[in-house]
């Protein structure tokens, strides 16, 4: 046999997927596997598909075409897919390659029934699944019709569902090819489909099994519903039994049908329990050999399974690699950090070597394990108590576990993560001179770092920032430093408690913190106000800064100063660079363009401060909100001394407004100083990536992304890279991003992601956590990429996250609602300071609330309306 066009499922494992395809890669592994039984039959190669391809070279252009077009373009799209499959269909078989098949198709018996299914390149993947993307054809009949439908197979790479979930997933339609599996027909008395693994939840314990009579088409076409059997440590713990009116049965010629269930079938579960755990047995072991999850098509006939198909499950979310067989329960990182896009490994590998705590990785994202603390009755309420009062989700996710366990819950209202003082006296603070000498400290440390990093180079570099990552720790872990931080929120949490018990004023914090010194995020927003009173006055620097997309990024700054009057708007952006340049979108992440490095990305948020703004609008808005506070001081004053020991309640009242003005700003420099840290870091490491590719070692800089700090250093010492390894992260990166972390996961694999309690929420409005008082009514425009906002005065942003770079577009909106944050995460903190009403941890925001739709943002209560 000429094994270029056909191979039998015996000869081909997993390493032969550019051969025959995903499926038929699996099920040839399958078929070695001891104890899995799998219909016979043989694959019609690649190369057969791409012998087709050339003997059909009008596709060439229709493919082309085809990966330009907007995938959100469905009529061209469709047209065009169209021809090609039709081209493909009407391409005579080879005479060579026809035998072929027809000796295969004998060695299977003469007359045998056959499901011919296609087998993509890019399907079946860990990281791409393409379930259902492209045909399968079932009880299939003789040389010439199985040809037939092979045909069909191959023009079925480029059905528009297929065509769209490639570009969607960013695969070349050139780059994959099809083979074509042609196998035994089984002709079930049940089938259906086996997930090893909860696909709702996640949890890797729990198996699901999805049964009914006939043929899986009439459970995968959505004909009937299934019986739904839970299999969880060798037990049905839950079952659902369907009513089944119909089943597809084949027909003796050829082709299937729909049959009518006699009465008394339809209520009979397709499998018994001990059928259902048998099979999650046999589940189990294809799990343990494809070592992933896994999503599995069975076939019951004459009391035994046949597998005819197993795929990863690519929609559930890793789990963090614990070293041991115990329980494990873990917080998201980049919920705390406001990134909750993944990370690329120098990312994630800088972070946890610089982070203050063990932190864990999955998914491209980083997880704290909590489960030590939440063992103890003290540290777990502690826990609780700080997760709450940052999330309310986290903590209502990790109470579903705890309760779950069966571990008693602390009190809600406990409070020990706070400092405990007897009735309402006000606890000691640290003296607000400390504020300014941490920010002294930082400076010199950092200067200190930015001079030693400048000699350093190969792998002396990499030692020396070890020890400069000690620095890093110890310059964060500074005592002095977590007190000045926990002053500020320590007074914003009395002051909503206090004069929510005695005014009975919600949040009254908000206000008295508008304007507050040293919040280096806030003054980032009002100095871009600065640099657009500059540009505002020329227009030929405005005309250049609305082609600024189009100009290199390297380049930007020479070429501005080349227009009239671009030399003093380059000057104010450079001083603005200066100061703020090494933040950007996702900044935790070391990989991500810092905005020195891409200017660029300022130029829109410029020209809607030069189109909303007047001149001197930052300082205008600073007094404002500063006189706005001093009022609400003034006025919280006066009515706690019109109370029974009001003069008591109002001198401390006056301690803590002194002290949460004094504090509060601080909460946002650690984060500027750990980024400034982060800048040197790159700045050095990406000039050794540099002289790697003039080595040879890497192809381009942005490689080295693709490799932790650790595998950097090697591939320096050594002077060797595994190319390999990088496309391997390249493409595991690219499924990460399709992935939505959960706040809260355990070792088993299941994802929580809390909800809210409550039940002054008005039907049909969107719970969230209310963290910056007041109410605004405007237009919501929906913002997930910094880069696309175009805002007008009065618009509310709605966006997944906003971590500090977002704070340039604060100053330019009037309210903010977000799907990820806390009551302290920065996002928070700088809407309090430029007081918009604003509500974040608002599950689905972006996909309930429509771009221009009108909605009600209650800021003090915490939720969205939306409006008519």
């Amino acid at each position: 046999m000429n094994e270029r066009y056909v191979l039998d499922l015996q000869d081909v494992d997993e390493t032969r997927t550019e051969a025959v395809g995903g499926k038929g890669a699996h099920l040839g592994a399958l078929s070695r596997i001891e104890g899995v039984l799998v219909p016979d039959g043989f694959c019609v190669t690649t190369d057969a598909f791409r012998q087709i391809m050339d003997l059909t070279p009008s596709v060439d252009d229709r493919i082309e075409q085809l990966s330009r077009l907007d995938p959100d373009d469905r009529e061209a799209v469709r047209t065009l897919s169209a021809e090609i499959r039709r081209a493909i269909e009407e391409t005579a078989v080879p005479d060579a390659l026809a035998a072929e098949v027809t000796g295969a198709l004998g060695r299977l018996g003469a007359g045998a029934a056959c499901a011919v299914r296609s087998s993509a390149t890019a399907e079946d993947l860990p990281t791409a699944s393409f379930a259902g993307q492209q045909d399968t054809y079932l009880n299939i009949v003789g040389p010439a019709a199985v040809l037939r439908h092979i045909s069909r197979c191959w023009a079925s790479l480029f059905t528009e569902r297929a065509v769209i979930y490639r570009r969607r997933g960013g695969i070349d339609h050139r780059t994959v090819h099809m083979a074509v599996v042609v196998q035994r027909m089984v002709l079930p008395d049940a089938s259906g489909i086996l997930f090893t693994a909860d696909p709702v939840t996640g949890n890797r314990r729990t198996a699901t099994v999805d049964a009914g009579f006939g043929l899986g088409e009439a459970l995968v076409s959505g004909l009937v519903n299934p019986d739904v059997f839970t299999v969880r440590d060798g037990e049905v713990v839950a079952r659902s039994i369907a009513a089944k009116q119909r089943a597809v049965h084949a027909l003796p010629g050829g082709g299937t049908r729909e049959v009518e269930l006699d009465p008394h079938q339809r209520e009979r579960p397709a499998l018994t329990d001990e059928q259902a755990v048998r099979l999650v047995e046999l589940g189990r072991r294809i799990e343990a050999h494809f070592a992933s999850p896994q999503d599995i098509e069975w076939c019951l006939a004459d009391g035994g399974f046949q597998i005819v198909q197993s795929r990863p499950i690519t929609t559930l979310f890793p789990i963090p690699e614990a070293g041991d067989q115990e329980e494990h329960i873990y917080v998201s990182v980049g919920h705390q950090q406001m990134m909750t896009d993944p990370m690329k490994p120098l990312g994630y590998s800088m972070w946890q070597l610089t982070a203050m705590v063990a932190m864990h990785e999955a998914g491209g994202r980083l997880f704290v394990d909590v489960t030590q603390r939440l063992a103890a009755p003290e540290s777990r309420a502690a826990l609780l108590d700080i997760m709450g009062k940052g999330d309310p989700l986290v903590r209502d996710a990790l109470e579903t576990v705890i309760d779950r366990q069966g571990l008693p819950l602390p009190p809600s209202d406990a409070s020990p993560a706070a400092p405990q003082v007897p009735g309402d006296a006000v606890p000691d603070g640290p003296d607000p001179a400390i504020v300014p000498e941490l920010i002294e400290r930082s400076r010199t440390s950092l200067a200190a770092l930015e001079r030693d990093i400048a000699t350093k180079s190969g792998p002396a570099l990499f030692d020396f920032l070890l020890e400069a990552f000690e620095e890093h720790r110890r310059v964060l872990g500074d005592p002095l430093n977590f007190r000045a931080i926990m002053a500020g929120m320590d007074a914003t949490w009395w002051l909503n408690e206090k004069l929510l018990e005695w005014l009975g004023e919600k949040n009254a914090a908000d206000t008295l913190t508008l304007s507050a010194p040293d919040n280096i995020t806030s003054e980032m927003g009002l100095e871009l106000l600065d640099v657009a009173d500059v540009v505002r006055p020329r227009p030929e620097v405005v005309a250049f800064l609305r082609d600024a997309e189009s100009v290199d990024d390297a380049a930007f700054l020479d070429e501005l100063a080349k227009v009239e009057g671009g030399a003093a708007a380059r000057d104010a952006i450079e001083v603005y660079l200066g100061r703020y340049g090494m933040r950007c979108v996702g900044e935790i992440d070391i990989t991500r363009p810092r905005w020195s490095e891409r200017p660029t990305t300022l130029a829109p948020v410029i020209l809607d401060n030069v189109r909303n703004f007047g001149p001197g609008a930052a300082a205008r808005r600073f007094e404002e909100g500063r006189q706005k506070a001093l009022r609400k001081e003034q006025d919280v004053l006066t009515r706690l001394r019109a109370l029974p020991d009001g003069d008591r309640k109002a001198a401390g009242t006056k301690r803590m407004i002194d002290r949460v003005r004094a504090f509060i700003g601080y909460r946002e420099y650690p984060k500027y100083d750990i980024v400034s840290r982060y800048f040197a870091y790159k700045r050095a490491l990406m000039a050794e990536a540099g002289r790697l590719v003039r080595a040879g070692v890497l192809p381009e800089r942005e490689d080295a992304f693709y490799l932790t700090f650790q595998e950097l250093r090697d591939v320096v010492r050594s002077g060797e890279a595994d190319g390999r390894l990088v496309e391997r992260r390249k493409e595991a990166f690219r499924s990460y991003r399709t992935l939505t972390p959960p706040r809260v996961l355990t070792s088993d694999g299941e994802a929580l992601t809390g909800a809210y309690r409550r039940d002054d929420v008005p039907d049909g409005a969107l719970a969230g956590l209310p963290v910056s008082a007041g109410t605004v009514e405007g237009r919501a425009r929906v913002v997930l990429d910094i880069a696309d906002a175009d805002l007008e005065a009065g618009d509310i942003l709605v966006t997944t996250f906003t971590d500090p770079s977002w704070s340039p577009l604060f100053v330019g909106i009037a309210g903010l609602v977000t799907e990820v944050g806390g009551l302290m995460t920065h996002g928070a903190v700088i809407a309090r300071e430029y007081g918009l009403p604003a509500v974040v941890g608002v599950e689905g925001a972006t996909r309930l609330i429509e771009d221009g739709q009108r909605i009600r943002v209650h800021g003090t209560d915490g939720y969205i309306e939306l409006l008519p």
